[in-house]
């Protein structure tokens, strides 16, 4: 990937079976020894079939090295401050990132509690979809990790990681 700050880039998320799920348009801000960041100003549109809605807050996204997961921070002034999809390892093509959504999500809440999402859903679409047993488990053991490392404030998931990077987010 070649990349540099400031380089428009699409998120291109899908579901098992390659089928579509959310996309959107951010910039690329850079990277860290987390991995790459990315952000979103508010008022970005995301749209899937069915569905669409603009972001209230500025946010970023981290594309973390040899992750399955895609942790998103928010600005305050909604819900949640840490929204993290747990996905297929991220891959770059070319200024495109694509990953399979798969389901679960690690949300730490604006009052500070931290729960999984969509365990429910996890369950049926494991079934339904077929998802093979090692994407079953390396999507329960990293929601799992990233349970417990947002829990206990670890870095990225502290503030103090992602702050000066959503503080480049309004000037995109």
């Amino acid at each position: 990937m070649t990349l540099s700050p400031g380089d428009p880039v699409r998120c291109v998320m899908t579901k098992w079976g390659g089928r579509p799920h959310w996309e959107f348009a951010g910039t690329y801000l850079g990277a860290d020894d987390h991995g790459d960041w990315l952000g979103f100003p508010a008022g970005t549109p995301h749209a899937r079939p069915g569905a669409a809605f603009v972001s209230e807050v500025d946010s970023v996204t981290l594309v973390p090295r040899g992750g399955a997961s895609l942790p998103t921070f928010q600005a305050p002034g909604i819900w949640c401050s840490v929204y993290v999809d747990m996905t297929t390892e991220p891959v770059w093509d070319g200024a495109v990132l694509r990953a399979v959504d798969l389901d679960l999500d690690v949300i730490r809440g604006e009052t500070g509690r931290v729960w999984v999402d969509d365990e429910d859903e996890f369950a049926d679409h494991k079934v339904r979809y077929g998802y093979p047993p090692e994407v079953v488990a390396m999507a329960e053991r990293t929601a799992a990790e990233v349970h417990d490392a947002v829990l206990r404030g670890l870095p990225p998931y502290d503030a103090a990681t992602s702050a000066p990077w959503l503080a480049q987010v309004s000037g995109c």
